[in-house]
């Protein structure tokens, strides 16, 4: 008898889950690709000189993390 009060507890507990997850709205997820002005400015906010950080945006353009620059 315990076993099958568990166990109805167990799938009502994961029904409860189920139906919260589907009433929450999606929040819109910012991905990749990013701006080419917010990756240097993300590199001088954790020091990199601009020298490195304009390649370390140049390798994840490469990458298709970041959009390349307008010219």
């Amino acid at each position: 008898m315990s076993m099958a009060l568990a166990l109805a507890l167990a799938a009502g507990g994961l029904g409860l889950s189920a139906a919260t997850a589907q009433a929450a709205p999606a929040a819109p997820v910012q991905g990749p690709p990013f701006p080419y002005a917010d990756c240097l400015k993300a590199t001088a906010d954790k020091g990199e000189s601009p020298k490195q950080g304009k390649w370390h945006c140049d390798q994840l353009v490469k990458k298709g993390w970041v959009k390349p620059p307008r010219r």
